[in-house]
């Protein structure tokens, strides 16, 4: 289990598993602050492993916890719709923001393969010397022997930088994005936002800004960046307002959000397990092991939703017509029946790519491979460079269900 103040998790498995089952919520975002679900998702795969939550201020959900049901619910769009949202909260009819993340086939297919190239093998060549020689002058410019936060100098600086490149975005203003990107996922009671009228106009800023850029492109050659792309792809060219800001926060957030936090989970994990960090220290090939196993440990997204298009029956449960599905990787892959010492950070892990961080089936993660490259090459880098990096304080966790990361990350690198 992730190291926690061992009082206050002492007081959360009394809680999780004196509370009747109907009263549990895992979709509580304080769970997530305090790094206290775990002991509610221990007792969902045990007792109830597709339990209904009545209660929500978001409306009545099923959570889905273990496995291989998240399995059988990722890869039935049939059954399961992605429309209208991924997330619990449903669209507002005055600010829908259609994205190809939340639709079905054959208008997801269609747009994904607009996007998809960037991502692709070829691509990811050209991008990691690139990336590799952020890594390094990010790196050489970092503090030493004093306190500084990895998530805003390091996880951040390198995912937007990557971001901005993938867009052509204007490096100056670089940062834009990674504000857009927080306050995306906001809730009222994040702090990133005080309310929904500023979440909506600093949304409707992105757009604005980005509508700048697709003009640029779309009267130009078609390039390679994502603006170009879905400026000139026959099913995104001709995209309104909403749809290209909807598409835009899918792609800013899949390019930036979860890569970030797996970079901060990395550090995070490695100090909590000293006799793992060891190990690598002695012996760097174990990098792409590492990675694989912090993108378990860490699952950036916490869930996915689901929309019933029908009545569908799951481990003897009937999930009616329209209800909310909510596919808890995070709970999947901690689930004790297909994962080997599912609590336990192990970098050799046999079969360490078999987690579900990256979803399955017609919506797996497109950017993968990317993510993956990014943490690989920051640790190479951070290995030639540094002994080691302290973690000297508790993290701020991100208030959300839905993101699953830091806020801040203290950290010392000695020398």
């Amino acid at each position: 289990m992730d190291k926690l103040n061992t009082d206050l998790y002492a007081q959360a498995v009394e809680k999780a598993y004196a509370m009747p089952l109907s009263e549990i919520n895992v979709a509580d975002p304080e769970l997530f602050r305090t790094n206290t679900m775990w002991p509610y998702f221990e007792r969902l795969r045990k007792e109830d492993p597709v339990h209904y939550c009545a209660e929500h201020q978001f409306g009545p959900y099923w959570s889905v916890t273990k496995y291989n049901d998240i399995m059988a619910v990722d890869t039935n769009p049939a059954a399961f719709s992605s429309e209208p949202a991924i997330t619990i909260v449903d669209p507002q009819e005055d600010f829908r923001l259609p994205m190809f993340i939340a639709m079905d086939p054959p208008r997801h297919d269609a747009q994904r393969k607009v996007v998809s190239p960037i991502v692709a093998g070829p691509n990811l060549e050209k991008l990691e010397p690139i990336i590799r020689e952020r890594a390094g002058k990010i790196l050489d410019d970092l503090p030493r022997n004093e306190d500084f936060n990895w998530v805003d100098k390091v996880s951040i600086e390198l995912t937007t930088m990557t971001l901005a490149t993938l867009f052509d975005f204007p490096w100056e203003d670089r940062r834009k994005l990674t504000r857009w990107s927080d306050v995306a996922t906001a809730s009222d009671d994040s702090g990133i936002v005080e309310s929904q009228e500023q979440r909506r106009a600093e949304l409707y800023e992105c757009v604005d800004y980005f509508i700048r850029l697709w003009n640029e492109r779309v009267n130009a050659p078609p390039k390679g960046d994502l603006i170009s792309m879905l400026a000139h792809g026959e099913s995104t060219r001709n995209m309104d307002r909403m749809e290209y800001l909807g598409n835009l926060i899918l792609l800013i957030v899949g390019g930036n959000d979860t890569t970030r936090n797996t970079i901060s989970g990395s550090v995070l994990a490695l100090n909590e397990n000293p006799d793992q960090y060891a190990k690598l220290r002695a012996n760097p090939a174990l990098i792409p092991s590492m990675v694989s196993e912090t993108i378990r440990w860490q699952t950036p997204l916490a869930y996915m939703r689901r929309t019933a298009k029908r009545d569908v029956e799951l481990r003897g449960k009937t999930i009616r017509e329209g209800d909310k599905v909510l596919m808890w990787y995070v709970s999947g892959n901690r689930d004790e029946e297909v994962i080997e010492n599912p609590n336990t950070y192990w970098i050799e892990r046999p079969r360490v790519r078999q987690h579900l961080s990256f979803g399955f089936g017609i919506h797996r993660c497109v950017g993968n491979r990317l993510a993956e490259l990014q943490l690989k090459i920051i640790w190479e880098e951070i290995l030639k460079r540094f002994p080691e990096i302290v973690v000297t304080g508790e993290p701020r966790r991100v208030h959300s269900s839905f993101v699953k990361g830091y806020e801040t990350l203290p950290v010392r690198i000695p020398g």
